[in-house]
């Protein structure tokens, strides 16, 4: 199983890195040769994207010059990176309601007109990548999601548009809420029980 795994917290020891490792690990023992990529947004952020990369990807291909080629590199490697993929494992924290901004950056470079996007005769987009398998393995301070929620959710619905939007909608949520409530065995305890979740859907499906 090729698994692309991508952490978002700047924080070395956070709840969501710890969160995605276990969904991670939970995932390769459904095979018996897997090959992870590794995508660390919250140490070596990618860039957000700037006027030659809207240049680049508006200009017809046969206009296109060195530097505007270059401009799209980063998305290209970013997209081939989630077609090569058979599952993948997005950890990430809550930040102010919603994403942090170096996954907003990837998003943007993933979701690309022409390329992961197509639109049919009736103007409506059209997803361009094979649905697959996306976990986002996440950690809330609060509550944000399901029925002890206590502020509004904005991300789990973004995330499923934007990623439905490509033709991925097999998304699916693991959030640990309240870490900043709770000890630490108690928020490990709730991570566990999530991925034990996942595994007997899994297995029933």
């Amino acid at each position: 199983m090729n698994i692309l795994h991508i952490d978002c917290s700047p924080r070395s020891n956070s709840y969501s890195r710890k969160l995605s490792a276990l969904v991670v690990h939970q995932l390769k023992s459904y095979s018996s040769s897997n090959f992870i990529t590794r995508r660390d947004l919250g140490r070596d952020p990618i860039p957000h994207v700037d006027e030659l990369y809207t240049t680049a990807i508006s200009a017809p291909q046969e206009l296109q010059d060195g530097v505007l080629t270059h401009a799209v590199a980063q998305s290209e490697k970013l997209i081939q990176e989630l077609e090569s993929s058979d599952a993948v494992v997005i950890g990430t924290p809550v930040n102010n309601f919603t994403v942090p901004s170096v996954l907003k950056a990837w998003i943007d470079n993933v979701l690309r007109m022409g390329r992961t996007i197509g639109v049919n005769e009736q103007g409506e987009k059209v997803g361009l990548i094979q649905d697959k398998p996306v976990y986002f393995a996440i950690a809330s301070g609060g509550f944000f999601y399901g029925e002890k929620a206590k502020q509004p959710d904005f991300m789990t619905p973004y995330l499923s548009a934007a990623l439905g939007c490509i033709g991925i909608k097999s998304v699916e949520f693991i959030p640990v809420q309240g870490t900043a409530f709770l000890s630490k065995d108690e928020v490990m305890e709730q991570a566990d029980k999530l991925v034990l979740s996942m595994h007997q859907s899994k297995a029933q499906a």
